[in-house]
């Protein structure tokens, strides 16, 4: 008898089911890590973790760089940002009523300046504003520096949790950085956060850049240049084997 790849053989003692792995062996398996862009990686993320016919809510696309190798007939895709009048934090759509939400914020500090003066992404830069940022100073008031942008992934996240239907799929886009000469492991930070709201971290994927990062006015070098981001797979679930899991790696005081 086989069910879901595994094979299952009948014991000759009591009449109980002995679990045999099944399957063939193979190289062809999606990893982990990689050295490429965007648009190739995201494309093998939703096969693996969205089905077909999917209804997922792009609430950050800016350019639709992630989605320029996904035929757009395989997945019901609604394409929002703050550009278009639709902020992440809040969203045009029912309860539990997408099946999977992308999200891609600003990861850079330098993003969030009281002054647009002051903003990161200027001059030859400018394009780089234009993907990851409305080019608007933050409000006056808000959280300031790294703490910004991470008061921008939990609030999305909690918005995220709000549409995705049980079971739904969440994928973020992040980066760590380094802000007032501090180490910040971004995507640690967004994983403790979203299991809190009842995220399960299911898979993690590095995207390592294809060329050298190269930096203006250099002094003295404290920490590694960041050449790399992360896709994180997040389920939005409370069942309680998920939980148990992630209570048990990192339990709490």
């Amino acid at each position: 008898m086989e069910t879901n790849g595994l094979l299952f053989a009948i014991g000759r003692t009591g009449g109980r089911a002995r679990r045999v792995a099944g399957g063939v062996s193979t190289s062809d398996v999606l990893v982990s890590a990689h050295i490429s862009g965007n648009a190739d990686v995201f494309p093998e993320i939703l096969a693996l973790h969205v089905p077909a016919g999917s209804t997922v809510a792009d609430v950050t696309w800016g350019k639709g760089v992630f989605w320029q190798k996904v035929p757009r007939s395989r997945y019901n895709l609604k394409a929002t940002d703050i550009q278009m009048g639709v902020d992440c934090r809040s969203l045009p759509y029912d309860n539990h009523s997408i099946d999977c939400v992308v999200l891609d914020p600003p990861y850079m500090e330098g993003l969030f300046r009281k002054s647009e003066a002051h903003m990161a992404g200027g001059g030859t830069h400018s394009a780089f504003r234009a993907n990851y940022s409305n080019g608007k100073a933050t409000a006056e008031g808000g959280p300031k520096w790294h703490a910004a942008v991470t008061d921008l992934y939990f609030k999305a996240g909690a918005e995220a949790k709000r549409v995705l239907r049980p079971e739904g799929t969440l994928i973020v886009k992040c980066q760590d950085e380094v802000s007032a000469n501090r180490q910040w492991l971004t995507h640690v930070e967004i994983i403790n956060e979203y299991e809190r709201l009842g995220f399960y971290c299911k898979d993690l994927f590095v995207i390592v850049r294809t060329n050298r990062p190269v930096v203006a006015r250099l002094k003295k070098q404290e920490h590694a240049r960041k050449n790399h981001s992360y896709f994180l797979v997040f389920v939005n679930t409370t069942k309680r084997k998920y939980r148990t899991a992630q209570r048990s790696r990192h339990p709490r005081p």
